[in-house]
């Protein structure tokens, strides 16, 4: 009897729209922002919130256009304060840090290996 060979699909990444470039990126790459069913605007950093939700890029370029040209007022249909905008800058910031901080240290342990 002959074995059948299995053999392993690679699993699709989930892609989402960044809502000020229009590309596509891994779900993980991207800031989930969410307007819960109660009106209010939250950062979802699990992507399990409640609610109409969308994805912006880990740029902090991105995040100040998105500022400057009121984008998620016209997602959201709803005037977005700026303080939100900058909580929002603030964490795009700290999450860009951390991308290259763990990426910086993978770099060196397979280099140590």
């Amino acid at each position: 009897m002959v074995k059948k060979q299995q053999q392993l699909k690679a699993r699709k990444l989930p892609m989402r729209k960044d809502i000020v470039s229009g590309q596509m990126f891994p779900k993980k790459d991207l800031v989930r922002i969410v307007k819960t069913p109660q009106g209010e605007l939250k950062l979802d950093p699990t992507g399990r919130l409640n609610g109409h939700g969308a994805y912006l890029g880990v740029d902090v370029t991105l995040a100040i256009k998105a500022k400057t040209d009121k984008i998620l007022d016209s997602v959201f249909e709803m005037t977005v304060a700026d303080d939100f905008y900058d909580q929002l800058i603030s964490f795009v910031k700290h999450q860009q840090a951390r991308k290259e901080l763990f990426s910086h240290e993978q770099i060196i342990k397979a280099e140590n290996s």
